[in-house]
């Protein structure tokens, strides 16, 4: 069972261990560039699903990754969101124009962004909305198995849906009460 890809290319930072840290537990498997060659270079050799693209970046402009990525036919179908400080019509027209699938201007909310990206791999067909996954921990829904990194791991009867409602209830206080009646 394979998790989708997401390479993020920014060069702040604690913007980039918001996303990875946020992104990771929510199943996905994350790589970071801090510049534009380095970005290229990542996304051609671990042919991500989507790449969260900074236009502002040392080596190489946001712009010039998005040209480059999608004149690569193994890369053309890779989902970019740009996800930028430059929040003017003429940037979002030329972001769009050469290729990006969505533009968001920072700052920005993470559930969002993160529903943004969810949209754009259930589009691609790359999301399976028979997952739900926290970490490393991951449920397919369609086959009732549950895996914990790549491995299998064998939950009855209980166990599992209790695991699935928690996974469904993320971030929500759920009373004891609430919990039994489950």
């Amino acid at each position: 069972m394979t998790r989708e890809k997401i390479l993020i290319v920014d060069d702040e930072e604690h913007i980039v261990e918001l996303l990875d840290f946020n992104l990771k537990n929510s199943g996905y498997e994350t790589f970071i560039a801090t510049d534009g060659i380095e970005a290229v270079r990542i996304a051609k050799e671990e042919k991500p699903n989507l790449i969260l693209l900074d236009l502002m970046i040392p080596g190489m402009d946001g712009f010039d990754v998005c040209k480059e990525i999608k004149k690569d036919k193994e890369m053309k179908n890779t989902s970019i969101i740009m996800l930028t400080a430059k929040g003017e019509e003429l940037d979002k027209i030329l972001g769009l124009e050469l290729g990006a699938d969505d533009y968001l201007t920072k700052p920005f909310y993470l559930e969002e962004l993160k529903m943004r990206i969810q949209a754009l791999l259930k589009r691609s067909g790359k999301f399976d909305q028979n997952t739900l996954s926290f970490g490393d921990v991951r449920v397919n829904l369609a086959t009732n198995s549950t895996y914990v990194g790549d491995k299998e791991v064998e939950l009855l009867g209980k166990e599992f849906d209790l695991l699935v409602y928690f996974l469904q209830n993320q971030n929500v206080i759920l009373p004891k009460s609430q919990i039994f009646d489950r």
